[in-house]
């Protein structure tokens, strides 16, 4: 795990605002490919992070590493689990980087494939956790909160809590008017909704609305899918219409709940169905209480 205290005080050093103390200044980030990427450098390398709310982990870019031939301190290993599979990861230490202006030391860093080399980080759930964030995908920036600033049981309008099996934040959200699930709040997911197979097929969605097959990159391996427009979806207060959702194909195998550390949890979570992802989340504002486990979904102020 990256040094996350001192990285939490630093940032905070940078960004809060005086006249206000609870709230940050908005800073701007980047979407690509439905990823929130903010500007890091490493080694005097530019590059990017991706804020990843569905991992617990975070890591560094492989291609990054190999692209420069840059050789860091080895920890031990971790077994990291994706959709389609668990592989054991290296760990590096002591990588000295620049975030938000800032000069850290990031330890505990899986070694991961996190697509072009100009990705260089990849931040989860240790991260997020520190304080209430708040996301405005619209207009492309976040903010934090400190946490007693805002009473978010008072504020959340959807169900949300941080599962218990696998310490992902988890929403539950109406699919079609048909049934109530379980999904991960998934901001490193690029796509609308990643499904079980047996939740649409128990439905007979794929036969109903048309299905398409193709291939997705899930953070190990590629998977074979079927994809199809689910006619609604309720999200929090809000319906969407038409959103794009994608299944396992038959005889693919899947995790749509990874424990990353590898260990056996002995509490038992929820009945996780899916995932859900940037094609859902781009409406809306999102502010969350990862800690402890509360949401308040909304859309941006008019400028």
């Amino acid at each position: 795990m990256l040094a996350i205290s001192r990285t939490i005080l630093y940032i905070c050093a940078i960004l809060i605002s005086f006249q206000t103390y609870a709230v940050t200044e908005w800073v701007n980030f980047e979407l690509k490919n439905g990823h929130i990427t903010l500007p890091v450098t490493i080694n005097d390398i530019e590059g990017s992070a991706i804020l990843d709310s569905g991992a617990q982990l975070n890591a560094i870019n492989l291609s990054f590493i190999n692209r420069h031939g840059f050789t860091f301190d080895k920890g031990g290993k971790v077994n990291v689990q994706g959709v389609y599979g668990v592989e054991k990861r290296q760990l590096f230490n002591n990588i000295s980087a620049n975030l938000f202006g800032v000069d850290l030391e990031l330890d505990k860093l899986a070694g991961l494939r996190l697509g072009h080399h100009e990705v260089q980080l990849l931040l989860g759930a240790s991260l997020l956790e520190q304080f209430i964030f708040q996301i405005d995908y619209p207009n492309s920036r976040l903010r934090l909160f400190e946490r007693e600033s805002l009473d978010m049981h008072e504020l959340e309008n959807i169900s949300m809590q941080i599962d218990r099996g696998s310490g992902q934040p988890i929403v539950n959200v109406n699919l079609n008017g048909d049934k109530n699930v379980w999904l991960v709040l998934d901001t490193g997911n690029n796509g609308g909704l990643f499904l079980k197979r047996t939740t649409a097929t128990s439905e007979d969605w794929l036969e109903k609305y048309g299905s398409q097959s193709g291939i997705t990159v899930g953070v190990n391996r590629m998977g074979s899918v079927d994809s199809f427009k689910l006619p609604e979806v309720k999200f929090g207060p809000f319906t969407l219409e038409n959103v794009q959702v994608s299944v396992p194909a038959a005889g693919q195998k899947e995790s749509v709940s990874g424990k990353e550390h590898g260990s056996l949890s002995r509490f038992k979570g929820k009945n996780i169905k899916g995932l859900l992802g940037y094609d859902v989340l781009k409406h809306f504002v999102l502010t969350i209480d990862y800690k402890s486990g509360n949401m308040h979904v909304g859309l941006p102020e008019e400028s």
